[in-house]
């Protein structure tokens, strides 16, 4: 097990204000306005070195693909391209901002469960490393694009595994009853991996899995991984045929709290790679690539949110309300599935706490609440709060709704900052809006 970094909750202060990258976070409200998402590029690089020291140089024929639904920008892809990872995504949007940043065709894998006709095409025709299959109607209608784009498509088939998750429900996507993936009845399976062998312009690979989100057991990996190489097995007696790749996923958990504990990447990928090299020597088979999709373990720590401390509201004997300039329009996640998160007062991080507080968004919304019953010092209107561990999924998941912009992002590194996307004014808000 890795226990919470000491240095997250807080870290590194200097003169009684957070830093973060080695740069003052109050200094970076007051330049660059808030809400504000900052990120310390050296722990996303820490993240990828760790995957190459667990993974990646441990293990021969081995792939890491980002997850970048949990953090995507044309700065992040450049990053992930420079360290050399490969990119998952799942959107024509995602996969024009991969373009944009020059990401590599052949280390991009295209996910999601309802791609459309132009998604498809697009993904086709810039020619990306693979396309994993999630319906029963998508084997069909690639190989009509391919026929129309004379290309060739690399297709992986992404399985239901049916295994418990230890995770919340809404970020569980292993179980039999899930809007995600290719059902494991035969009659179901195997006619769609026959369609795959019998087009010319198509080839099969093998299987992709995703048990969930924010794991930090392995035991669903595991049972997930020998369903794959049962069907791997499979597929060599029914048609002679070396499965060339599995995809184990991703959803490796982190910190956002004291009380989480995070596993190191070798918990899950370890027995996960003795299991398969079992098999495959136990059933006379070639030991596949091995390709892994890990999103929020990479960027999650290393990205926080600042906020400026506005109205203050105390119910006698019940709750004081500390209010940001923000909350559920930059950071859904607690009020769509109870996310928990922690975080400190910036500009008074020397000061110990005399009161426990909640801290609210402005949205009109009674679910705004980011953090209940928070320790802190005195606070007043002015004052600056980060949110730790709000790299993944804050800004990917922002909104515009009651009409507040989509904060800037701002990367830091051993004491530069760097804007990386701009914030949203009111003007372009609105700019595709007509008057009638």
């Amino acid at each position: 097990m890795r226990k919470v970094r000491e240095e997250m909750f807080p870290q590194q202060n200097k003169n009684g204000h957070l830093y973060w990258g080695n740069c003052d976070t109050v200094a970076l409200a007051q330049k660059y306005g808030t809400p504000l998402y900052v990120y310390d590029e050296n722990l996303i690089l820490k993240e990828c070195q760790a995957l190459k020291d667990d993974f990646l140089d441990k293990y021969p024929n081995t792939r890491v693909a980002y997850a970048s639904k949990a953090f995507n920008t044309i700065a992040m892809l450049q990053l992930i391209k420079d360290a050399g990872l490969s990119l998952d995504v799942v959107s024509g949007g995602e996969l024009y901002t991969a373009i944009a940043a020059d990401f590599p065709a052949a280390r991009i894998e295209f996910n999601g469960n309802n791609k459309s006709v132009a998604e498809l095409e697009m993904a086709i025709d810039y020619g990306v490393g693979r396309i994993i299959v999630d319906s029963l109607q998508e084997v069909a209608l690639i190989q009509q694009i391919c026929q129309q784009l004379g290309k060739k498509a690399h297709i992986m088939f992404r399985i239901t595994p049916e295994v418990d998750v230890k995770t919340h429900a809404f970020i569980s996507t292993g179980q039999k009853d899930s809007k995600f993936g290719i059902p494991l009845e035969p009659a179901v399976l195997y006619p769609q991996i026959e369609k795959v062998f019998q087009a010319e312009n198509l080839e099969f690979y093998g299987f992709h899995f995703h048990v969930g989100s924010q794991l930090s057991d392995n035991a669903a990996h595991l049972a997930a991984t020998q369903v794959a190489l049962n069907l791997m097995l499979e597929v060599k007696k029914r048609y002679n045929y070396q499965v060339k790749e599995l995809n184990f996923g991703g959803g490796f958990g982190v910190c956002y709290t004291k009380e989480d504990i995070r596993q190191p990447y070798r918990y899950f990928l370890d027995p996960m790679m003795e299991l398969t090299a079992a098999f495959c020597l136990e059933n006379d088979l070639v030991r596949p690539e091995i390709v892994i999709e890990p999103g929020r373990s990479i960027v999650a720590e290393a990205g926080i949110t600042l906020h400026t401390i506005g109205a203050i509201k105390e119910l006698p004997g019940l709750r004081k309300y500390v209010s940001i300039d923000g909350g559920m329009t930059d950071n859904i996640r607690p009020g769509l599935y109870h996310a928990q998160y922690t975080g400190v007062v910036a500009n008074k991080v020397d000061e110990k706490p005399t009161q426990k507080v909640t801290i609210s968004g402005k949205a009109c919304e009674s679910t705004d609440l980011l953090i209940k019953d928070l320790p802190v010092p005195d606070v007043c209107a002015g004052d600056i709060f980060a949110t730790f561990t709000t790299g993944a999924y804050g800004y990917s998941m922002a909104s515009n709704y009651n009409k507040l912009p989509i904060p800037a992002v701002i990367f830091t590194k051993d004491g530069q900052a760097e804007v990386v996307v701009k914030r949203q004014t009111y003007a372009q808000m609105i700019q595709n809006e007509v008057k009638r």
